[in-house]
């Protein structure tokens, strides 16, 4: 029996897990014991990963679908010339920009770079990502008040705060090696601001059921009270900052009374989350979808990160304003997806960023894409105006993830071709394309991931691929060279290849990992960014802005601000509920397609979509517990659900997990104006019980 040890790839922890195998089997699964980010801990999710593809397992070889609607097999060499060829006649009918693509945070490094140098670079196509649904908020925020995209924590911090903060975020389900940090930390006040008495309220020193969608109210009002109450570290806001004068004279309209009105909070309770604040040494604030995903979503994180520099909380142990990243490698996909920006980060209209991403890819700089990508919505809006004709989908199910989710269903019936690129054939989005390219799932894959504490690990294949089995990173690769792509089919053979390209494109930048190799990642406890040729690794856990200085021109950190906008959805008389959405139990995963496998997941999860709602609201409208109710959106669309009754949620609101196609046909076309990530946690609704 032999011992490797390899990454989890669900969630953005990044475990790390020793895969025990005989005769190409897994036998046992053991959490790697001593690595920095679990030491010997993990989630079932994680432990269960042998399960992957057990009962779900498709063909191995590609299928395209026929004039009659049935499927017909072929062989990967064949399957690879009907993508390039059918991807060609449609730019050269339609125009480069008639194709588009959708991939996620579940791929490695290299097949984002890959896949991006193909698709961006050579295809001029549009690329965005799932990363676009859960972390662009915080990549926005980063790079606009930071300079760069790069949260400064380690995981470390959470076992050294004495006031840990939870804003929109709820670790206990959606992050339990992050929950276990925290248990590990004997000396902590537990703060969570969250309009539903979540999980992780329940186990919080203090719990603040602020109203849905009022958390930039109230942080401009807290920063108020800490200025009028001399709160401040005036020598790190001097010394480190800039703006501060005019964000003081910005935030001196919201006072306690008016944030009391809107946030539902007492002015009682506002007070004393600036005294908790104020009185502890190291503060540090966690905050992840609650506050990502909304209508004003950057200038929220914004004004959870001025309260960290204001406070002088950041670049300490223990503080810091850190973003819990969603899927296992949203990092890589924010810094190595060349989308949004060039590899390794910077700007696409940067002459100098320009030539030194050609120079290290080997190219000529006319080959490299001249601007960012359309957004994730904007494709999906182009599509249904005609304009976008061909979509490539890669390990992401978005008919059900993409929110108000039939206006994605009306985008594939319109396509001339949808392709999808999957471990499994069976989603609600493989169903309907018409070119289906399996892949194996990470078990059998080669690479490196990031985690959200900037940690890079190795990805390393546990069991042999099977005959016709190939990894996303060998599709793309066939698929560039059937368009013959030349410096692909030369320089990009392996994995190692790509990775080699990404450091080298790195070099310079903050994310530098010119001193990672990428066979010492193996057998290692990972390395987090930055990581420069010549540096030595000193200690496993390093934070960013110890020394105070920051990636902007000036090395400061900017204070941010912006007027609270009006909400877009707000509630009315025909739609008087607020419909919030999230993570339902520990053992669930996004769509459910690969928990599914999981025999005590299913066995302890409901197969039918299902929502929480006041025991008050339920009585008046006559609805028992799992009565079968109608929730109807704004958006125009209904959705059945079983009734589960709790005092955890707010007379006005109701709560559903994600993990269900009913969900996400209720949220709204609603983004953030600067990341345009999706409004998942305001739709406004009614609810009814069936048959009335």
């Amino acid at each position: 029996m032999k011992k490797i040890q390899s990454t989890c790839n669900y969630c953005a922890i990044d475990c790390n897990l020793d895969f025990y195998v005989e005769d190409n089997k897994i036998i046992k699964i053991v959490p790697t014991k001593e690595y920095p980010v679990n030491n010997g801990f993990s989630c079932v999710k994680g432990i269960s990963l042998d399960k992957q593809q057990t009962k779900f397992k498709p063909n191995p070889l590609p299928r395209i679908k026929k004039a009659d609607g049935s499927f017909e097999y072929l062989t990967w060499e064949n399957g690879f010339k009907e993508v390039a060829e059918r991807l060609t006649k449609i730019r050269e009918k339609y125009g480069n920009e008639s194709v588009a693509a959708l991939s996620t945070g579940q791929m490695t490094v290299e097949e984002f770079a890959l896949f991006g140098h193909m698709m961006r670079n050579h295809l001029k196509a549009n690329v965005d990502g799932n990363t676009r649904l859960c972390m662009a908020t915080a990549a926005v925020a980063h790079k606009q008040s930071f300079g760069f995209d790069a949260p400064g924590y380690t995981l470390k911090d959470l076992e050294l705060s004495d006031t840990i903060i939870f804003i929109g975020a709820n670790p206990i389900v959606a992050h339990p090696i992050l929950w276990g940090r925290v248990r590990n930390n004997p000396n902590k006040k537990i703060i969570t601001i969250d309009p539903r008495y979540s999980e992780t309220a329940k186990n919080s020193d203090y719990w603040y059921g602020i109203n849905s969608k009022t958390d930039l109210t109230l942080f401009y009002t807290l920063a108020n009270l800490i200025i009028e109450k001399d709160y401040t570290d005036k020598k790190y806001i001097e010394e480190n900052t800039e703006n501060f004068e005019g964000f003081k004279n910005f935030v001196k309209k919201y006072t306690v009374e008016k944030a009391s009105e809107i946030c539902g909070l007492t002015q009682g309770e506002i007070e004393e989350l600036v005294e908790l604040i104020h009185s502890g040494k190291r503060v540090s604030f966690w905050w992840t979808m609650g506050i990502n995903q909304g209508h004003e979503a950057v200038r929220s994180v914004q004004a959870i990160i001025n309260l960290a520099l204001m406070t002088g909380n950041i670049g300490r142990e223990g503080t810091g304003a850190n973003s819990i990243t969603g899927q296992s490698n949203a990092m890589g996909s924010r810094v190595f997806s060349n989308t949004t920006g060039l590899f390794g980060g910077g700007d696409f209209d940067n002459p100098n960023r320009r030539a030194k991403v050609a120079k290290a890819l080997g190219i000529d700089e006319s080959l490299l894409i001249d601007k960012p990508t359309l957004p994730y919505n904007r494709i999906i809006e182009k599509i249904n105006t005609g304009e976008i004709k061909a979509l490539w989908v890669v390990c992401t199910n978005p008919r059900h993830s993409w929110t108000n989710n039939e206006t994605f269903r009306e985008a594939m019936e319109k396509l001339e071709l949808l392709i999808v690129q999957d471990i499994y054939d069976d989603t609600e989005t493989s169903e309907m394309c018409d070119i289906y390219l399996p892949a194996v799932p990470g078990v059998k894959k080669e690479g490196t991931v990031i985690n959200l504490e900037r940690r890079l690990s190795a990805v390393r294949p546990c069991l042999e691929k099977a005959e016709n089995e190939l990894m996303d990173y060998e599709i793309f690769y066939g698929v560039a060279k059937a368009l013959g792509l030349e410096d692909i089919t030369q320089n990009w053979k392996t994995p190692k290849d790509a990775f080699n390209f990404m450091r080298a494109c790195s070099e310079g930048m903050p994310c530098d990992i010119t001193g990672v190799e990428y066979e010492d990642l193996a057998e290692s406890h990972g390395i987090q960014w930055p990581f420069k040729s010549g540096d030595k690794l000193v200690t496993d856990e390093r934070r960013l802005y110890e020394d105070g200085k920051y990636f902007t021109p000036n090395k400061k950190a900017k204070f941010l601000f912006e007027k609270v906008a009006e909400n877009p959805l707000p509630t009315s008389e025909e739609f008087p509920y607020i419909f919030n959405t999230g993570r339902g139990t520990v053992g669930q995963w996004h769509t459910q397609s690969r928990t599914r496998e999981i025999p005590f997941v299913i066995d302890a999860v409901s197969k039918e979509a299902y929502l929480y709602i006041n025991s008050k609201l339920a009585e008046e409208k006559g609805i028992t517990e799992n009565s079968k109710v109608i929730v109807k959106s704004k958006n125009g669309e209904s959705a059945e659900f079983i009734a589960m009754l709790t005092e955890d949620v707010k007379y006005n609101e109701l709560f559903a997990p994600i993990h269900y196609i009913e969900c996400n046909k209720l949220t709204p076309s609603v983004y953030d104006a600067y990341s345009k990530e999706p409004s998942y946690k305001s739709a406004v609704v009614n609810i009814f019980l069936k048959g009335e």
